[in-house]
């Protein structure tokens, strides 16, 4: 099993920043990809960024494409969500999702993913 702990979310104005974090603990040798994914009241969850652990491969959804980084510290089992010029429609729960995938095949599919957290919440204000 493994499990994932989202954390960083807060409430910022438009314009701001923030960093989530996703730390990963259990079996992890069973997993090589990780996502990140959002879900707004009364949206479907969409994926947003995810990244191959056992190197550097990353996908990126277009509405996030040049204003979100994702990135790992393997040293710490922790993967990174840095999100700048942050927008309201950015609003949203985030949770971070791992699955074991080929290094070419980075998905942001969330039926594709089997281990999930409980997310964090983001709130952007105009």
């Amino acid at each position: 099993q493994v499990q994932l702990a989202e954390s960083g979310g807060n409430s910022v104005q438009a314009g701001g920043s923030l960093t989530l974090s996703c730390a990963v603990s259990g079996d992890t040798y069973s997993i090589n990809h990780i996502g990140w994914f959002r879900q707004a009241s009364g949206n479907e969850r969409e994926g947003v960024a995810a990244i191959y652990t056992a190197g550097t491969n990353t996908i990126y959804d277009d509405s996030v494409q040049g204003r979100f980084t994702i990135s790992q510290d393997n040293a710490k089992n922790t993967v990174y969500l840095q999100m700048n010029s942050l927008e309201p429609e950015d609003t949203a729960m985030y949770y971070c999702a791992a699955r074991k995938g080929g290094v070419w095949f980075l998905s942001l599919v969330s039926e594709q993913y089997t281990y999930w957290g409980q997310g964090t919440q983001v709130t952007v204000s105009s």
